[in-house]
């Protein structure tokens, strides 16, 4: 209510606000005026629809043991759970960005997962056809016979053992505590000769390719890539050859661990050969599958959309589940409870049938702990897409989001939809799908989420390479209409739209502790390019098919205006950068009035910049967040807004124009050391100079600037203890901005920035700097300025 009170308060402020400056033309430079009063409208325009679509936040929270109860108390068909079948998707691209050790965490972390072992299957995307992601996933999969009991034994959490060996305090929730520090200490060490065996893969591949090589001389492929059985790699070789590179291999499924039986299998006692005791747990481990799509030369193969579509049909033909979850390389499970959690959503009597997806926050571990760039983005997650939840639901932000199969194939809601989900899907499916008979004849079955087992893997090779050439796509509706979008930068945020146009709804989902977490980039350059991609890409969105304002009826209206907010919100630089800049105005001039009376506009702004600070302050509360979350998003935003989403602009004007636009780069990530927090943070102070930082440097360099002349003035035209009042409230501006660049000016320094007083000492520096310059000018060219301008109010005054 306190909430509502305080929009409608501030809504009438802003109202007034414009209605006095219509009223008030009067300023020192009338096309300025107009810009400001334009800016001024867009931002208050923006702000109300965006409070419109928090006017209704909606917490939920899974209720766990009320789905134990509804389906886990009576065997079915077989089985000890009445849970549906869950496909899990990872995918990963490159082993050097996106580090193996994480990746292979992550598909630790899942076959681990409290979920029923015959239940969820488990699909790794290697769009790379890496061998050193196959034999490293075959380590990982050995490995996981030893850690996955453990962790059912002990009750470990989380169940990625690189995490769960860092964390230096747990509480122990096993039932053989007894046994559990030698259990550990066993496990440590397994897991630090795994670890080894992952680090030497690149080595041993490498040596045993060139030792096959010399061995096969008969054989003309010198360059060729060797398997352990003694065969060439399909995939991509260690040093490329025609056929055999990036972007040119044929189709690879390899099916790791294989479908477990519906029985629990107990383990063998602790011997010479079985170093832990796993008598009383059960051993089985999730079916687990290697997949590396096709890539031929001219095809656009359309990056992670259509690697996960490629998941999409061949998950189909082996264990076809009704649900599925997806996960970046660098995202684990840190929560073993998260999959029962979103099946609670799912599966929900009142509208679960009508929830297409499940979206769960972003958290990662390595960030710093002041969270300098945002990395954690708490107040978009627990506060916007809190608020969506009320509407019709969260958009899909890339990772952590489970789905209801027949969604993504394009079936419509129940509500909208009376007719059997499998009757609609299979109209005219050969131009919508694809020519595959036996991914056809799926259709029925994924909607089925009675269904208590995945189905028996009984398709031969031929089958399953189908549905993974790149030809396969060719004249179907997939990256339209079915699946996950393609031709866009932002695939995940059009997907959720494409679904939520449909008529669908999605739910938010935060539990404790944190479902999953991952590696955020923690510098700069590319935390920078991450957000050009992102905001590049919901530019891409609003200018295309896709765009919010020609949606149906069955788009809720709020979330229209959300989906709007989140496709336009760049447009904002135009504005930001020109107040940014009106600093520049004023440096050779003794005052510079854009509005007048000033005393009026200046309680006018102050009222604005009161109520909406008071609104951020409430919205953090009942988002559960801190004043450092509200306050990082207020300077990431700034620093968007001044170097990243001018690129946007650009990117989208060169994309109307017909040309290719701007490229997005991959976000890398670096692997973590194991030494003190100071060292896993080393990437904090890389600085890695590229044209984005550009634009950012000068507003830092004009806000200064402006400040050093103010004081330069003060000192050559003595003023009054009036005059420096007066000046204060135009300093107050400068200062503001400087406050709101702090991290990016952080970032710049690099290893300097681990001394933050050395900033203050080159800002004070830059300052007097400027300063002396006015004093020197002033005094030394006796018309550097007129005798009006010398009684004026200081410079670098923004009104």
């Amino acid at each position: 209510m306190c909430y509502r009170l305080l929009t409608l308060v501030r809504v009438i402020v802003v109202i007034l606000f414009f209605t006095w400056r219509m009223k008030h033309r009067d300023s020192d430079a009338m096309w300025l005026w107009w810009i400001s009063v334009v800016g001024d409208l867009w931002f208050g325009v923006s702000w109300l629809l965006n409070q419109l679509t928090k006017l209704k936040p909606r917490k939920c929270i899974p209720n766990l043991s009320l789905l134990r109860e509804q389906f886990e108390q009576q065997p079915v068909d077989g089985s000890s759970s009445g849970l549906p079948v869950l496909d899990v998707f990872i995918n990963t691209v490159d082993p050097v960005d996106e580090p193996m050790l994480y990746t292979m965490n992550s598909v630790l972390s899942i076959l681990a997962t409290d979920y029923p072992a015959e239940k969820h299957a488990t699909y790794f995307s290697d769009d790379g056809g890496s061998l050193v992601h196959y034999e490293g996933l075959l380590e990982t999969a050995k490995f996981a016979a030893l850690w996955v009991p453990f962790c059912r034994k002990h009750c470990v959490e989380p169940r990625a053992p690189e995490s769960y060996f860092w964390t230096k305090t747990r509480l122990y929730a096993g039932n053989a505590p007894e046994e559990f520090v030698d259990d550990h200490r066993c496990m440590h060490v397994e897991y630090e000769e795994f670890k080894a065996r992952l680090d030497a893969l690149s080595t041993v591949i490498a040596q045993r390719s060139e030792a096959c090589n010399h061995a096969n001389t008969k054989v003309r492929c010198e360059n060729a890539t060797w398997m352990l059985d003694g065969t060439q790699w399909q995939g991509t070789w260690v040093e490329p050859a025609t056929g055999h590179r990036k972007g040119h291999h044929p189709a690879i499924l390899q099916v790791m661990l294989n479908q477990p039986s519906n029985e629990p299998q107990l383990g063998m006692p602790a011997s010479s050969d079985n170093p832990l005791d796993f008598s009383t747990v059960d051993v089985r481990l999730p079916m687990l599958v290697y997949i590396s799509r096709e890539k031929r030369p001219g095809y656009d193969h359309q990056k992670k959309a259509g690697a996960m579509n490629v998941q999409l049909r061949v998950s189909a033909l082996l264990s076809n589940a009704p649900f599925i979850i997806n996960f970046d390389g660098d995202h684990y499970i840190n929560n073993s409870q998260a999959f029962r959690a979103a099946m609670c959503f799912m599966l929900d009597r009142r509208d679960g049938d009508d929830t297409a997806f499940v979206q769960f926050p972003q958290r990662f571990d390595d960030v710093d702990p002041t969270d300098r760039y945002c990395n954690h983005n708490r107040m978009f997650f627990d506060a916007t897409l809190l608020g969506l939840n009320g509407i019709q639901g969260p958009s899909f932000v890339g990772t952590g989001c489970m789905f209801r199969r027949v969604a993504l194939y394009g079936a419509d809601p129940p509500r909208w939809q009376p007719d059997d989900d499998s009757k609609a899907l299979q109209q005219h499916s050969p131009n919508i799908f694809g020519t595959s008979a036996a991914f056809v004849n799926s259709l029925p079955m994924a909607a089925d989420q009675e269904r208590s087992v995945a189905t028996p893997v009984t398709l031969d090779e031929a089958e399953l390479s189908d549905v993974m050439t790149c030809a396969y796509e060719d004249s179907t509706e997939w990256g339209n209409g079915v699946g996950w979008v393609y031709n866009i930068a932002t695939e995940d945020v059009v997907t959720g739209f494409r679904l939520h146009r449909a008529g669908w709804r999605s739910m938010y989902c935060a539990m404790e502790p944190d479902a999953f977490r991952g590696t955020a980039p923690i510098n700069l350059t590319e935390r920078l390019y991450q957000i050009l991609r992102w905001s590049g890409g919901s530019l891409e969105m609003f200018f295309s098919r896709f765009c919010p304002l020609l949606a149906g009826r069955r788009l809720h209206p709020m979330q229209r205006i959300a989906y709007v907010n989140m496709t336009t919100y760049p447009v904002s630089t135009f504005f930001i950068v020109m107040y940014d800049l009106y600093p520049v105005m004023w440096l050779f001039h003794g005052h510079f009035y854009i509005q007048k009376p000033f005393q009026t506009f200046a309680l006018f702004v102050a009222v604005i910049i009161a109520t909406v600070e008071v609104i951020g302050m409430v919205e953090v509360k009942w988002a559960g967040l801190t004043l450092l979350d509200w306050f990082r998003n207020e300077q990431f935003y700034i620093i968007g807004t001044t170097g990243v989403y001018p690129t946007a602009m650009l990117h989208i004007l060169l994309r109307s124009l017909g040309l290719k636009g701007v490229s997005f780069k991959l976000t890398a990530k670096k692997l973590m050391t194991a030494g003190s927090a100071r060292e896993r943070l080393a990437e904090l102070y890389d600085v890695q100079w590229a044209p984005l930082l550009a634009p950012t440097v000068v507003v830092l360099a004009v806000n200064v600037a402006a400040i050093g002349a103010a004081v330069g003035k003060a000192v050559a035209w003595r003023w009054s203890t009036v005059q420096v009042a007066e000046a204060a409230t135009g300093l107050t501006f400068n200062v503001w901005m400087l406050l709101l660049l702090y991290p990016f000016a952080l970032g710049i320094m690099g290893l300097w920035s681990k001394r933050p007083y050395v900033l203050f000492a080159l800002l004070l520096a830059a300052v007097a700097a400027t300063a002396s310059v006015y004093v020197v000018l002033v005094g030394s060219v006796p018309d550097f300025l007129s005798s009006r301008d010398l009684g004026s109010i200081p410079s670098s005054k923004l009104v």
